[in-house]
C-alpha cells in the first residue's frame, strides 16, 4: 500500500471527537476566528473551545498566529487532504484485496 509515512493517528484522534468537528467546520466556514467567534456560534464555553484547538492543533489540523490581542485560528487543509489521500489510498488497497478474492471465488486464478 503506498501511504505518506507521516502518522495519521493524531488526526484521526482528532477528527473522532463531534464537538472538536463541530469546531473545525466552524472554523473552515469562517476562514479565521478567535476561540470567543467560535465559542458564540457552538454550544460549548470558550474554554472548551480553546481545549478542542490545542488538540486540533497538536494533530495539525489548525495553526494559530496572533493579531493584536486575538489569537485567531485557521484551518491546514493539507493535513486534512494527507488523511483524505491515505484513506483513499487504503480503501484502494482493500478493492483490490477482495476483487482477488472474489475472482478466486468465481473460478479465476488464486489472489
Amino acid at each position: 500500500m503506498n501511504t505518506t509515512r507521516r502518522d495519521m493517528g493524531p488526526v484521526f484522534v482528532a477528527l473522532g471527537d463531534p464537538t472538536r468537528r463541530q469546531v473545525l467546520e466552524a472554523l473552515a466556514e469562517a476562514g479565521q476566528a478567535s476561540a470567543t467567534t467560535l465559542a458564540a456560534r457552538l454550544p460549548v464555553s470558550r474554554q472548551a473551545v480553546i481545549k478542542h484547538l490545542n488538540v486540533l492543533s497538536e494533530a495539525a489540523l489548525v495553526t494559530a498566529g496572533r493579531a493584536g490581542r486575538e489569537v485567531l485560528y485557521q484551518v491546514r487543509p493539507d493535513s486534512l487532504d494527507a488523511a483524505a489521500r491515505w484513506l483513499t489510498d487504503l480503501a484502494a488497497f482493500w478493492d483490490r484485496k477482495l476483487d482477488a478474492v472474489k475472482r478466486a471465488a468465481e473460478g479465476g486464478s488464486p489472489p
